[in-house]
């Protein structure tokens, strides 16, 4: 891996045009005699859809932020970070296959920060990937598919994907990645991931944040002492 590549790259590639007056709809129809469709057309400033967002939200009713999808491209991630992020259910996921793509050359690898910073652990670490790649490379030219060769890949080999979610699953993966608890590849990734969409609709920022943040408290085993631990 190059000096200075070591970090997730991601884009927002997908978004409805109208965010905020598309969740303000829903909050609202399930309050209103009202039509959707007039409350949608229907002048309304920020100040209030947010009001409003905000109540029903706290309150729990999370379906009025599952009809918001967003897609992203992401790559240059680790597969152990992909590993962490598919477990997260309500998301789609299309990535590339080790399968189908065979790696030709030195391939792609991520390292940690804690290996990073250690020359004579960061030397030998680039030392057995190169092996690994050495080993690869002569188990696919005797003819090995590379559906079977990629067994002895690492963790560390780098991925990339398309990944899709609704708001509600973009903000609990923030409000758990986030977490100074998380490791930090997928935490990095996760705040790029809620930078990039933020950029767009700031009125998120509130809401894609570690969960201490929303809720006040912490629920961890172990904390950082960034906020109280929760009473139990």
């Amino acid at each position: 891996m190059t000096e200075g590549n070591n970090k997730p790259k991601v884009r927002l590639i997908c978004k409805p045009d109208n965010m905020l007056k598309t969740v303000y709809t829903a909050c609202r129809t399930c309050y209103s005699s009202d039509s959707p469709l007039n409350i949608y057309d229907c002048e309304a400033d920020s100040e209030k859809m947010l009001k409003l967002i905000e109540r029903v939200i706290s309150s729990g009713h999370y379906s009025t932020i599952e009809h918001i999808q967003v897609s992203f491209a992401i790559s240059n991630i680790s597969r152990a970070c992909s590993h962490q992020l598919v477990r997260h259910r309500h998301m789609s996921f299309s990535q590339k296959s080790q399968r189908y793509v065979k790696e030709k050359g030195q391939f792609d690898y991520l390292t940690p920060p804690t290996i990073e910073k250690d020359s004579e652990l960061k030397k030998k670490y680039d030392e057995f990937m190169g092996k690994i790649s050495e080993f690869y490379l002569e188990l696919t030219e005797k003819g090995v598919p590379a559906e079977d060769a990629r067994f002895v890949l690492p963790n560390a080999a780098a991925t990339s994907m398309v990944a899709s979610l609704n708001l509600r699953e973009l903000i609990h993966l923030a409000n758990l990645r986030l977490c100074t608890r998380a490791q930090a590849e997928i935490r990095l990734l996760v705040r790029m991931m809620c930078d990039e969409l933020t950029k767009e609709e700031p009125w998120l920022k509130n809401y894609l944040v570690p969960k201490c943040e929303r809720w006040g408290f912490c629920d961890e085993d172990k904390s950082c002492g960034r906020k109280p631990k929760a009473v139990k």
